[in-house]
């Protein structure tokens, strides 16, 4: 049985992430990448689908963890009778491809076993395992090799490859686990030590350059570096989270894989990058973004593989049991084929969003803008799946009708270079006032004068906070307020967003799921634009107490059970904790005191950006 969600910690190397328990049991690595096949799956099964545990043998008395300081190494305290040991956990930077985990003695002695469940291709396939000296094994199945090198003697039970030993105060014994190609010869061992430093460095300066948000500013690095985790080196794109299939609602059928690069992540994540000074990854993540879009703009996607893949297809697998039984178990997804017409405004926006933050322009976004725009003026009146890609049919939603105005709003602002944008910018502007008087006309309940989820609905929606944080209206609009006061009464439980009622809206799947974290983070932010400040940071200060004990969070919340729910962590949980506290802390800066925000590179967030907007949680 895998351990409750918020029990585990993240280890990665900008490639591929690992999840690890507090009882010290590795229950997640997909390799080399993100999306790849997993060769420890025992979260969506048992241990028999692969994990890798490595903990005291004894009784353990207590059990404390932390992050070292910046980085993302991990180190685990456990106490027992005899002794205190801890083990470090680590995936190091750069091409080692390798999971290293060291423990070391810190008083009396401590007896250890290792038990490594080596199973490729999602828990399927068990390797053809041979020992190459007396301290290296490899695991050969298809394609993938995993070399594992110890200083302890390993040897093979029940197809599991276990060790027994002993640490006094001062000792230590590591273990390194690597991946490569199977037809090449194994790899050499590399210096695990240096390997460890240089990671640890890496992670410390990246860590160093987040400037000053006052008392948010722990946080806000530590959600930095999940974000930065959660990249994909090699190109740039940044995954919605490290796993696929954690539920919604447990034993329910809302499992859904987020391994993936949504294109409704660009806005948040660029404005986020930015704020912060981190115009290095931004500019990464945003040539991710005009790589990934280019082409028709009609086969534009919602989200795309690491390097912009586009086959993103949907299956199940059938030999795991889900976590806590929730199936099925899905790898891709099915809702990269959706028409959802918030993504052209969120690209819009991320564009808009880039040049006014001070990254140059790009010489292929205005090409690009110039083939979306009109493709866009065709069918932003057709109905869509909208921002929760749902699976029960296509709606007139009024969110996806606020982000297509979002689209032409900001293109008519840049359109000033020449005389033919300006004409440009023009037309662009009587389009967005065409959509904007469609849905005050459309998206109002005609009774009570309050926005709906969809043209014709009378639920409400917590994706309608973003016609404030757009700025399609002012925050104190009247019909904006009715309808934040629709969202409080009918959508908030024990304090924390809906995203809406799964039991009045047909989505296509059964009723039932946790909070949907960051729509409580955007709450956060329309009370800081309304002026609630202290509402703002109660509300701030609950979301972030429900972060585990080293920083993270996953995509839901269920505040009944009291746990975790969705995929972990999740990026814009994560971008949620920065976009607010960044609002909070201008809100309490005044006027004359900004300056600290230019010199630290900060740039505060206004309405009029959908920065503090939300990735889709796919249906």
């Amino acid at each position: 049985m895998p351990a409750p969600i918020e029990d585990y910690a993240l280890v990665g190397n900008c490639r591929s992430a690992a999840l690890v328990s507090r009882d010290g049991s590795l229950d997640w690595l997909c390799v080399p990448r993100f999306d790849a096949p997993a060769v420890f799956a025992a979260l969506l099964g048992n241990e028999e689908n692969g994990r890798w545990r490595l903990a005291p043998s004894d009784l353990v008395e207590t059990v404390t963890r932390r992050y070292l300081d910046d980085t993302l190494v991990l180190e685990t305290t456990y106490t027992t009778a005899s002794g205190r040991a801890r083990v470090i956990d680590c995936m190091p930077l750069g091409e080692h491809n390798a999971v290293v985990r060291i423990v070391e003695g810190l008083a009396g002695e401590s007896a250890f076993e290792m038990d490594l469940v080596l199973r490729f291709d999602y828990g399927r396939s068990v390797p053809w395992v041979e020992k190459l000296d007396p301290h290296t094994l490899s695991a050969v199945a298809g394609p993938d090799r995993m070399i594992l090198r110890s200083t302890e003697p390993v040897h093979s039970r029940d197809y599991h490859s276990v060790s027994r030993f002993r640490v006094l105060a001062g000792e230590r014994q590591v273990f390194s686990l690597r991946h490569q190609l199977s037809h090449l010869p194994p790899q050499p061992d590399f210096d695990v030590d240096q390997a460890l430093e240089t990671t640890i460095a890496q992670w410390q300066a990246f860590a160093a350059r987040c400037p000053d948000v006052g008392p948010w500013t722990p946080l806000v690095r530590r959600s930095l570096l999940t974000l930065k985790a959660l990249t994909y080196a090699p190109t740039g794109g940044i995954v919605a989270a490290a796993t696929t299939s954690l539920p919604e609602r447990v034993g329910g059928e809302r499992n859904w894989d987020y391994r993936y690069c949504w294109l409704r992540d660009a806005t948040m994540t660029l404005l986020a990058l930015m704020n912060l000074g981190y115009f290095d990854e931004a500019q990464a993540w945003r040539e991710w973004l005009l790589r990934s879009v280019a082409g028709n703009p009609e086969q534009m996607q919602i989200m795309y593989g690491l390097a912009g893949e586009r086959d993103l297809q949907e299956f199940t697998l059938p030999w795991l049991s889900g976590y806590e039984h929730s199936r099925p178990v899905r790898i891709g997804n099915a809702a990269s084929g959706q028409l959802q017409l918030d993504i052209y405004g969120e690209l819009a926006d991320a564009m808009t969003q880039a040049i006014r933050g001070g990254l140059p322009r790009h010489p292929r976004s205005s090409a690009i803008a110039r083939a979306i725009l009109p493709y866009l003026e065709r069918i932003w009146r057709e109905p869509d799946e909208g921002i929760w890609e749902v699976r029960g049919g296509r709606q007139h939603f009024v969110h996806s009708k606020v982000m297509a105005w979002v689209a032409f709003d900001r293109a008519a602002s840049l359109a000033d270079t020449t005389e033919e944008d300006r004409e440009r910018g023009r037309h662009y502007r009587q389009v967005a006032d065409q959509i904007h008087r469609e849905i005050c006309e459309q998206g109002l309940d005609p009774t009570r004068q309050y926005f709906v989820q969809a043209y014709g609905s009378r639920e409400v929606d917590a994706s309608l906070l973003q016609i404030a944080l757009t700025g399609f209206l002012p925050a104190d609009d009247p019909r904006f307020l009715r309808t934040l006061a629709q969202i409080e009464q009918r959508l908030l439980r024990n304090g924390l967003l809906l995203r809406y009622d799964s039991d009045r809206c047909s989505d296509g799947l059964t009723p039932g799921e946790g909070t949907f974290l960051v729509c409580s983070f955007w709450l956060a932010d329309v009370y800081v634009l309304l002026g609630r400040q202290q509402e703002a940071q109660a509300l701030y200060e609950r979301l972030v107490g429900l972060c585990n004990d080293v920083g993270l969070l996953a995509e839901q919340y269920d505040p009944v059970g009291k746990r975790m729910l969705g995929n972990f962590p999740q990026a814009f949980s994560h971008i949620g904790i920065i976009n607010t506290a960044l609002n909070l802390h201008r809100a309490q800066c005044p006027v004359r005191d900004r300056a600290e925000f230019s010199d630290a590179s900060v740039t505060p967030v206004e309405a009029g950006s959908t920065a503090m907007g939300a990735r889709s949680a796919p249906k």
